[in-house]
């Protein structure tokens, strides 16, 4: 029985998608729950699953083109294998008289894999002698897919390929390559943002000392207790979701010629991946324990850099933290996530001698930066703010009586 595969039913923030990849070719069998293929989006890569075992009988939509929501984008035939598949088992039968082509051998590794492999990807594994477990999964239940294998096999060889395609001679090699969906929209964003706002940044700095001492005081405990480490971005969203109550103008967006205020508190927090930058919403984050926003940051930090985040999860977003310390970063200004009004930038820890009490001592030194839509925000708000944030990281006692 033949089924027509559809895309999915994009949310209404999403007006339509791009066929990333095809999983699963023409006359490929599939198993229940495999992925077919990969649509991305202006937000998030989303996978078309297959919803019982059978042949994928015919590609409507190839890579690269445009599709809509629920649109048909190929034909699954549930009875079985198709007869392409059967003529690519007849070529195959007629290849293997063909003499052998050189390939590349490569060690054979035996090591047993604790995670569950695909179909397609387990073909690929023994084929190019791979080590299963040096592969990331990101199927369910830990599930080892065919463009995990894909994707390790790229990351492998992408210095050596780099330069073999589109090459206009072999003393200057160039190659040329679409840009991404997701990278496509972050760039007309930025450009939006600087061309449509008045932005400005704020600068201080912030004694890491206190958090540095609480950390190791307690680190080790809180990790036994609450099964998550304790990291600085948790200390960083409390202080922000405090300075935000007392300066309620800064958690505001302008929308036309109207200011919208918010009486919540919603964090995003960015997250790099290789697909590029995505903001990952800690919702109602007043509401949330250290323990609990420490918990949604590893969570959303692992589901982004797999592809697994919804739009769900990076709808809205009333202010954004930005670490760019965590690439070294000594100094920055980060852009704006409109429509928000504001977002603040973390960089490295760096020891260096400041002034305390007259005296020259080495602190453990963070610049922060604060970008600030000027139409809605003056300096005084956008710098008593900052500093509002500074002394509650400094006085972490601050942060439990909400000071």
């Amino acid at each position: 029985m033949s089924i027509k595969i559809k895309a999915p039913t994009f949310p209404e923030s999403v007006a339509d998608g791009t066929i990333a990849n095809w999983v699963k070719k023409e006359g490929d069998n599939v198993s229940q729950d495999d992925v077919i293929a990969e649509i991305e989006t202006d937000k998030v890569v989303l996978e078309v699953i297959a919803q019982s075992d059978g042949t994928i009988s015919k590609i409507i939509k190839d890579e690269g083109e445009i599709v809509q929501s629920a649109e048909i984008i190929g034909e699954f035939d549930e009875s079985g294998e198709s007869s392409k598949a059967k003529e690519k088992t007849n070529d195959n039968v007629e290849d293997k008289k063909e003499p052998e082509k050189k390939t590349k051998t490569k060690p054979v590794k035996n090591k047993q894999s604790t995670n569950k492999i695909g179909p397609a990807a387990k073909k690929i594994i023994a084929e190019e002698n791979i080590d299963s477990d040096d592969i990331k999964p990101s199927g369910k239940g830990n599930r080892i897919t065919k463009a995990d294998v894909i994707n390790h096999l790229d990351t492998e060889n992408q210095e050596e390929n780099i330069f073999t395609s589109s090459s206009i001679s072999e003393d200057r090699p160039e190659k040329r390559v679409p840009m991404s969906r997701l990278r496509s929209t972050i760039a007309k964003r930025l450009v939006s943002v600087k061309q449509e706002t008045a932005m400005l940044t704020t600068f201080n700095e912030v004694d890491m000392m206190p958090i540095k001492e609480l950390r190791s005081k307690y680190g080790s405990e809180f990790e036994k207790e609450h099964g998550v480490k304790l990291g600085f971005m948790g200390f960083f969203v409390i202080a922000a979701v405090q300075a935000l109550k007392k300066f309620p103008v800064v958690n505001a967006s302008i929308d036309g010629d109207d200011i919208v205020y918010h009486g919540f508190q919603d964090i995003g927090v960015a997250v790099s991946t290789e697909r590029g930058l995505v903001v990952p919403i800690i919702k109602d984050a007043d509401t949330k324990s250290l323990p609990e926003i420490e918990k949604s940051i590893l969570e959303y930090s692992d589901k982004a850099r797999n592809g697994k985040l919804s739009i769900d999860e990076m709808q809205g977003g009333t202010f954004t933290i930005s670490n760019g310390g965590i690439f070294g970063s000594l100094l920055s200004t980060p852009i704006l996530n409109a429509p928000q009004t504001a977002i603040l930038g973390m960089h490295a820890i760096q020891d260096r001698p400041v002034a305390i009490n007259g005296e020259a001592v080495i602190r453990p030194m963070m610049y922060l930066a604060m970008s600030y839509d000027h139409r809605l925000l003056d300096g005084k708000e956008a710098v008593t703010f900052l500093v509002s944030i500074k002394e509650q990281l400094e006085s972490p006692e601050r942060l439990l009586l909400n000071l």
